[in-house]
């Protein structure tokens, strides 16, 4: 008699533990902020029972997701499936990130055609603007280092 108590016990936390899941992804219709496990919304109370019902009447999550979206709509669920009319949503990061990338990749680009070009310039004898000769220095000086001169390196080779 205990076992069976013990097995409806265990039932009834695995079948709450469901609900709750399942509650948890379920946005409020009428707070539209909450799940439905976080609000005191009448409508919220009555879809936490009808989850529950449905778990008892032996349907899986898949199932029960699908019925809420059915009867509300697909903005009742937090996850919403990816199709035609969700694809540009799911996308945008990444068309975002793509943008910007290729953004990065064309200014580093012109940056070195620049430096090739003033190059060029320099070597016909085309005289620089004041900005290209700060560029070509800023390229073309190497970055100092403390304690570190080039004599102090050949010291210490030779030695």
């Amino acid at each position: 008699m205990e076992n069976k108590n013990e097995d409806e016990a265990k039932k009834a936390q695995i079948l709450e533990t469901r609900a709750r899941n399942i509650s948890h992804n379920v946005r409020c219709t009428e707070c539209g902020s909450q799940s439905i496990e976080d609000s005191q919304a009448d409508i919220a109370i009555l879809l936490r029972k009808l989850i529950r019902d449905e778990i008892q009447a032996g349907k899986s999550d898949k199932e029960i997701f699908k019925k809420l979206e059915d009867d509300f709509g697909e903005t009742v669920l937090y996850a919403p499936k990816f199709d035609l009319q969700t694809a540009a949503l799911w996308l945008s990061p990444l068309l975002v990130a793509g943008a910007a990338g290729g953004i990065w990749a064309y200014n580093k680009h012109r940056q070195k055609t620049n430096v090739h070009i003033m190059a060029l310039n320099l070597v016909r004898g085309v005289p620089l603007t004041p900005k290209e000769k700060e560029t070509m220095l800023d390229i073309l000086t190497p970055p100092t280092t403390k304690g570190a001169t080039p004599s102090s390196w050949w010291r210490r080779w030779r030695d």
